[in-house]
């Protein structure tokens, strides 16, 4: 899974459309009975399907679907399509709002059935009418749900209304180099790495003495940005207004700061650059991951041989460990929802329950590819046990995971946060790399932002 964080605002007479609010009652409230009465009248007022359309970015939901789900197409008698439309320039977001704005005329074989969403753009489709209610209108129960992070639920959640539901949890820790550690700290132990490491006084510590040992602490601009970003004390916007949070100047001193002493490698996220930082070449002691990119991205960085065996010995496979780092924070995750109009409830009610809620399977999820899944008991099991991963030199990370996944904080989330997020850390690259100054930055952030968003002020 790699994600790219690459959602925009849709023009406002979409938005128009799309945001009409979608009644419903609090998950946690439902009964089983009422839930699953509901489930059946929507599920019986239409002729089943016999295409189930999934709409996504990318081929990972598929590769989870058929690994784990593809059962259930024989046992409803159906066919899953999956369109998979990539979400450079806002491709996806632009072709799922036609699709969804069709809808109610569309063919049984043309509705969409399945879409899904990335945490930084779900509120603007749980807020809008096209995102069904898991519980009420799909038919999950509280007692199914009860598992998953309130995290997960919270972000998909609108006035007590679950619409959308997922495999995946996606706490953050800081991945280091085993043998960096070794040689500038004297250990590579993760809990003795993150005494060193519990606080930003101390990470910038550290980050001193590896410039003075040859070394980045950080690749580039943008890798401790969620850790700020996530530990906000306000939304992005109150009242119309754009709030730019005190944690969020933190990040922009950190990074100008590192920039400047040499502690980073001003590469931006994304970057070949970047990615290399992260391989057998790479001079960088760590980086800011949550679950997704350490068993994906950073495990695929790191090889020499990215065709060749996933072991101990191609490129620096088993280098790195995993610590808590400064503070608890999360990255992305994938959300699925079911679509307004689709004539597919029942498979979707199975499907949703299988990838999302099915202890077996999230553990198995777990154990099959190292991704951190979203059932608090399953995960707990594992944390417990002797897992490890060879990847990480044989530590069992999702102890870790398990850990930090209870620490995140979702009250300061805002329908803003992709654009805004994405609209500062551009402006502010020009400020690290010396082009203009810190005040010309934000000016340059705020006309940028309300450009974006016409009824914001500064």
């Amino acid at each position: 899974m790699k994600k790219k964080v690459l959602s925009i605002m849709l023009a406002a007479s979409v938005m128009a459309t799309m945001l009409a609010g979608c009644g419903g009652t609090d998950a946690s409230t439902q009964t089983e009975g009422k839930a699953s009465t509901q489930a059946e009248n929507a599920s019986s007022s239409l002729e089943e399907g016999k295409v189930v359309n999934i709409y996504c970015w990318n081929d990972e939901f598929k590769s989870r679907y058929e690994a784990y789900a593809k059962d259930l197409e024989e046992k409803h008698g159906v066919t899953v399509n999956f369109v998979i439309v990539a979400n450079e320039n806002n491709a996806y977001q632009n072709n799922l709002d036609a699709a969804l704005q069709a809808q109610e005329s569309a063919a049984s074989d043309d509705k969409v059935d399945i879409f899904l969403v990335e945490a930084d753009y779900a509120s603007k489709y749980t807020k809008s009418e096209y995102a069904l209610d898991v519980v009420g209108d799909v038919g999950l129960t509280a007692d199914d749900l009860s598992q998953q992070y309130q995290y997960t639920k919270d972000i998909v959640t609108v006035d007590g209304v679950q619409k959308g539901t997922t495999w995946q949890a996606t706490p953050g820790l800081f991945a280091y180099r085993r043998s960096i550690a070794k040689e500038v700290l004297g250990t590579d132990d993760p809990a003795m790495v993150q005494e060193k490491l519990s606080d930003w006084a101390k990470f910038d510590e550290v980050a001193s003495k590896m410039k003075d040992a040859g070394y980045f602490m950080l690749s580039g601009y943008d890798d401790s940005f969620r850790a700020f970003s996530n530990n906000v004390s306000t939304p992005w916007v109150e009242a119309n207004k754009i709030v730019v949070d005190d944690n969020i100047m933190n990040w922009v001193k950190q990074t100008k700061t590192y920039t400047d002493k040499g502690y980073n490698n001003k590469t931006t996220l994304w970057a070949p650059e970047w990615s290399a930082d992260q391989g057998p070449d790479g001079k960088v002691f760590g980086f800011f991951y949550s679950t997704w990119g350490i068993n994906f991205t950073l495990l695929g960085n790191s090889l020499a041989d990215a065709e060749g065996e996933k072991a101990v010995g191609n490129g620096i496979f088993g280098d790195y460990a995993v610590c808590e780092g400064p503070q608890a924070y999360y990255w992305g995750g994938t959300w699925i929802c079911a679509a307004k109009g689709t004539d597919n409830i029942s498979f979707i009610k199975d499907m949703m329950y299988r990838l999302t809620c099915d202890a077996e399977t999230m553990k198995k999820i777990t154990l099959d590819t190292q991704d951190y899944t979203n059932n608090e008991a399953a995960m707990n099991e594992i944390a417990s046990s002797d897992y490890s991963s060879d990847f990480l030199g044989g530590q069992n990370h999702i102890a870790l995971f398990a850990e930090a996944a209870k620490k995140i904080d979702m009250s300061n989330i805002s329908d803003y946060d992709q654009g805004l997020n994405e609209a500062l850390q551009q402006t502010m690259h020009e400020y690290f790399e010396g082009n203009v100054d810190e005040q010309t930055a934000l000016e340059n952030f705020y006309q940028s932002a309300i450009e974006k968003y016409p009824e914001l002020t500064k």
